[in-house]
């Protein structure tokens, strides 16, 4: 029953986002080292599990996470799994069906990565609430 449920929220995600342009998806869960895309916000939809993110880079701010929980990590935002519990799963996609770079903060990466970030354009849409609600608002 519990398996069904999941499998249900996982696919309500999928659709979700995909009908907002937000593709690529993938099931998963979070990295546990920290990371970051220069070239595609992402969006992750918890639909298992609980986990602790840490969002922001080694001084940024931790984040519990359960089902329902929808976060959008913008282009160059560092973030990676402190800890999970063994159900944990989410649904990731991108703007536009964007592929992510996978970048860690290493020596070389910028200006490059610099310049990728700044060159990200504003998604179309909220991948939850759309093209007039959301982060098209607070981001526009």
């Amino acid at each position: 029953m519990l398996e069904e449920k999941g499998e249900q929220a996982a696919r309500w995600l999928e659709e979700t986002f995909a009908s907002n342009n937000w593709t690529n998806s993938w099931r998963w869960g979070v990295y546990d080292f920290h990371h970051y895309h220069s070239n595609t916000h992402e969006v992750l939809g918890v639909y298992s599990g609980q986990a602790l993110i840490l969002l922001g880079g080694e001084k940024g701010e931790k984040v519990k996470v359960k089902p329902g929980d929808v976060i959008i990590i913008p282009a160059g935002v560092g973030h990676k799994c402190l800890s999970h519990d063994n159900q944990f799963t989410v649904v990731g996609a991108y703007p536009n069906g964007r592929s992510p770079d996978l970048l860690k903060g290493e020596k070389g990466e910028r200006p490059k990565a610099d310049q990728n970030i700044a060159q990200v354009p504003l998604p179309e849409a909220d991948p939850l609430l759309g093209k007039d609600k959301g982060l098209i608002k607070i981001w526009g």
